[in-house]
């Protein structure tokens, strides 16, 4: 493949997240799993 056909070539998807979607929402509930891990690991005296 020379350069300029890959240049021109779409990007493969590898079945990763897409680039849209609830980012606030998925963003919110990443920090709620945050704060309740850290309240367990508290609450069952790991830390």
């Amino acid at each position: 493949m020379t350069t300029t056909a890959a240049a021109a070539a779409p990007r493969a998807r590898t079945g990763g997240p897409d680039d849209d979607g609830p980012q606030l929402l998925e963003h919110a509930l990443g920090w709620v799993l945050v704060v309740v891990f850290a309240m367990l690991v508290t609450q069952a005296g790991l830390l």
